[in-house]
């Protein structure tokens, strides 16, 4: 850090070069970064800012990456048993754009406090481990889901092969978009860490949107139909993922720790 023309040749080799408007032309020139006033707190406030963006970065890489592993590793199981696509491209490529979108919000998302008091830092390794860990999770419940729309809904031919897309449309749509808060944090979700509200906004709007969608108006353009009374009771299942996730949040940090 430094002011004057004495100061030029550190600022200009030093990694990161400090200096203040009111300082002189060359001082201003080497400098990196230029404070409009004369405060250190600015420089906090901005240190605190970005490793709140990168935590931010690191919860949606996390989230798509395990999400990507486990509907691959879904539609892999899925393919080597039933007679038909599990879920036809264009209805998946709809779920993707749909979760996307509500994770849009990510950006403007809350932090918490105690993960900004220490340096973040890129650990690829951590990555895959994150996906190969949760990942596995939700393939678990889409092949629950699997399992009650062939057995108790009889969506088990080329038939009613759309009954069966339409089901795991829906659960796929709102498992995915749950787990976003459920990963989004350390701390129990909802109660101790909750999240901005734009992500709120965006989460349940989407969520609105994929119940909506096989008794919409679209709904044969994109091959759904509307699906019986009684699976939305099963929807309650997701609750069991939610818990499941949680649970296994808990060993995660234990043995890993978080970031």
């Amino acid at each position: 850090m430094g002011d004057g023309i004495n100061d030029a040749p550190a600022l200009r080799a030093a990694d990161i070069g400090i200096s203040v408007d009111s300082a002189v032309d060359i001082a201003k020139e080497a400098a990196d970064i230029i404070l409009l006033e004369k405060s250190l707190l600015v420089l906090d406030e901005g240190v605190v800012e970005g490793r709140a963006t990168f935590s931010n970065m690191l919860k949606y890489i996390r989230m798509t990456a395990s999400s990507n592993f486990g509907n691959v590793l879904s539609v892999l199981v899925a393919s080597a048993f039933l007679p038909f696509l599990p879920m036809l491209p264009l209805q998946l490529l709809v779920q993707n754009l749909l979760y996307d979108i509500g994770q849009t919000g990510i950006p403007f998302d809350n932090v918490d406090p105690e993960l900004v008091t220490h340096p973040l830092k890129w650990n690829p390794a951590d990555i895959g481990r994150f996906m190969l860990f949760f990942g596995p999770i939700s393939s678990l419940f889409d092949i629950l889901t699997f399992a009650t729309m062939w057995w108790v809904f009889d969506a088990n031919s080329v038939a009613r092969q759309t009954l069966f897309q339409s089901g795991w449309f829906v659960v796929g749509l709102l498992t995915q978009t749950l787990v976003v808060h459920l990963v989004r944090t350390p701390k129990l979700p909802f109660v101790q860490s909750h999240a901005a509200a734009p992500l709120m906004g965006m989460t349940l709007a989407i969520m609105v949107v994929g119940l909506w969608l096989p008794i919409g108006p679209l709904a044969g353009y994109f091959k759904l139909q509307a699906l019986p009374a009684p699976y939305y009771l099963c929807l309650l299942g997701i609750l069991l993922d939610c818990t499941l996730t949680t649970l296994m949040k808990r060993v995660y940090i234990r043995r890993y720790g978080w970031q």
